[in-house]
């Protein structure tokens, strides 16, 4: 596409080179410019975009969008004061806006948002409707799928991601949507049909200041809905008011509450899945599905509002949603030789520890062994929490590294055990030496958590990232041991 045509209707403060350059595609990392590409040079949180302009220069790009002129360039510059507002309408453009065409279906809170989407898109599939997936463990297009980088990739990336989807003949597409990523303006110019509020609580203060700051981040999803759209709301939620303060579009509230649109009663726990009734529209609709623990009934209910949204019934749901399959790192069990009951779970925040002590704690025989640490470089705040939630609910609490990046693991791990009040813990930083301590010290009848981590296959230190897939190394220990014996 030439320049010219790309930016016809853009409003650009100014250009400075020729306007009939092609256009291959665009980039905001320098290093994946190809011949033909535009490089957005944006200044970012930690880093300065306009410091790789040479090296994406030399890799061939053709145009800059940049904030300000630099006439030793020989290469075209667009020059705009609004750099991530142009390079959203950019993208859009030149992927000649994909959102458009998809039924498009944005989930964001702070608990849930994997389980959920992986559930919509699940039950759109076995309707027929071909979806693909932008989330936490991977990009879905077609049948490829790809591990992801990060849970909402930038904006170029997304419209990118949309157009192969549709190339792909999806029909819809299924995004987990961070409150970075709405602060961001990483989802700028994508067309939700459906916007999906899971829940709220403490975490990523790091980043936005204040629970107040986060919850505002999360509503700009909903502010941006256009009337014709709907907004699933979890109506439990203290922030659920927050979120469609302004939001235009049609609403269905789920919950346990009287007040919910699409409301679930009679919960039956077990191990291997659960049951409830589901009550909409005055009618009673008996539900089982494969998965345990009280919060994700919750999940199943935010993931059929969605599929009510787009058009279908609950009637031609249930028998779809009783073999949903498991999703990665999610009260994820770990079958092995010893009978050990080990589950492997993505808890990172002390709400969602609590979710998960909570479910296990419906089952346990013996004890609860519970295996978790706090990632370096975030939120300081929730170090004791976690511990508060793991003692709460635990019998024995190992703590150990997550992923320290640039934080000192003994650091972290004083301020996670300033949490406890119990002396029913103890620390282990190496985090295969820590699990296999908890595979020493447990019983057949004892339940292991080896929590914050999930479907990760790696660990981030500061000079450093090693693999490590707490499921993979649970197995190896326990090999080992019968080795031993």
């Amino acid at each position: 596409m030439k320049l010219k045509k790309l930016i016809k209707d853009i409003s650009i403060n100014e250009i400075k080179g020729s306007k009939d350059v092609e256009i291959t595609g665009i980039s905001v990392n320098s290093k994946l410019v190809a011949p033909g590409h535009l490089f957005v040079a944006k200044k970012g949180h930690l880093d300065d975009g306009t410091k790789y302009i040479p090296e994406a220069v030399q890799a061939g790009a053709v145009a800059i969008l940049t904030d300000l002129y630099d006439p030793s360039l020989e290469v075209t510059q667009i020059i705009d004061s609004q750099i991530a507002e142009k390079e959203a309408l950019i993208a859009a453009t030149f992927y000649q806006f994909p959102s458009n065409e998809l039924f498009m279906i944005g989930i964001t809170g702070t608990n849930g948002k994997t389980t959920t989407s992986f559930l919509v898109k699940y039950l759109l599939d076995q309707s027929g409707a071909l979806s693909g997936l932008i989330g936490t463990i991977e990009y879905i297009i077609g049948t490829h799928r790809y591990s992801a980088t990060r849970t909402t990739p930038d904006v170029i990336s997304n419209h990118k991601m949309l157009r192969d989807m549709l190339n792909h003949h999806s029909k819809c597409c299924v995004m987990e949507v961070t409150s970075h990523a709405l602060d961001q303006n990483r989802v700028e110019k994508i067309d939700f049909d459906v916007a999906l509020f899971t829940n709220l609580t403490l975490d990523h203060l790091d980043y936005h200041g204040s629970i107040e700051k986060y919850a505002e981040a999360k509503a700009k999803l909903f502010d941006g809905l256009k009337k014709e759209a709907t907004a699933c709301i979890n109506c439990d939620s203290p922030y659920s008011e927050t979120m469609i303060k302004n939001c235009k579009a049609k609403i269905i509230r789920y919950g346990f509450s009287e007040k919910a649109d699409l409301r679930a009663s009679d919960i039956v726990l077990s191990p291997t899945g659960t049951s409830f009734n589901l009550i909409y529209q005055n009618k009673t609709y008996p539900v089982r599905v494969p998965l345990v623990g009280r919060y994700n009934v919750l999940n199943v209910l935010a993931a059929i509002s969605a599929l009510i949204a787009y058009g279908k019934s609950v009637e031609s749901l249930l028998p779809i949603i009783k073999n949903f399959p498991q999703v990665l790192g999610r009260i994820e069990p770990v079958p092995n030789d010893l009978n050990l009951n080990i589950i492997v779970d993505f808890a990172h925040s002390d709400d969602a520890l609590i979710n998960v002590l909570e479910c296990l704690n419906e089952f346990k025989k013996g004890r609860i062994i519970t295996v978790f640490g706090c990632g370096g470089d975030r939120d300081r705040t929730k170090r004791p929490k976690m511990a508060a939630a793991a003692e709460l609910h635990s019998d024995i609490c190992i703590v150990t590294n997550d992923n320290p990046r640039s934080e000192d693991p003994t650091i972290i791990a004083n301020e996670v055990i300033s949490g406890f009040t119990k002396n029913n813990y103890l620390v282990e930083l190496d985090r295969r030496l820590a699990i296999k301590k908890a595979i020493d010290l447990a019983t057949a009848d004892d339940i292991i958590l080896i929590a914050g981590k999930g479907h990760e296959t790696y660990q981030i230190f500061q000079h450093k990232t090693c693999e490590f897939d707490d499921r993979k190394v649970a197995l190896e220990i326990i090999e080992e041991k019968l080795a031993r014996v």
